[in-house]
């Protein structure tokens, strides 16, 4: 369970990192709101996979999913640049969330 908690919470940060874009620098009430809901919500269910799994996996494995996949939003939704470099780079950090999955003992 805990590592469902943890991939919500990894969501949920991509969820407010657009929603704070969005707000265009918390100047818009909807999505302000949805930012600050979302950022609890997401430090919330990550507090829950620490219960039980290691606080470096947690933590690199949280901010690894919001970083790609507010990365892939940039690209997908705001247009954003998908040179290969940022594609590169974007993979070694995919590369570096498998391996710290398979090297937990949890």
């Amino acid at each position: 369970m805990a590592w469902a908690f943890l991939f919500a919470a990894g969501l949920l940060e991509v969820i407010w990192a657009y929603s704070m874009k969005q707000s265009e620098g918390f100047s818009r009430i909807g999505p302000s709101a949805i930012t600050l809901v979302a950022m609890i919500a997401s430090v919330g269910l990550l507090a829950l996979a620490m219960r039980t799994l290691p606080l470096g996996t947690s933590y690199v494995i949280w901010t690894g999913i919001g970083a790609v996949g507010t990365f892939a939003v940039g690209i997908a939704v705001l247009g954003e640049s998908a040179s290969i470099t940022r594609v590169a780079a974007a993979g070694f950090i995919i590369l570096g969330l498998i391996m710290m999955k398979t090297s937990s003992t949890t």
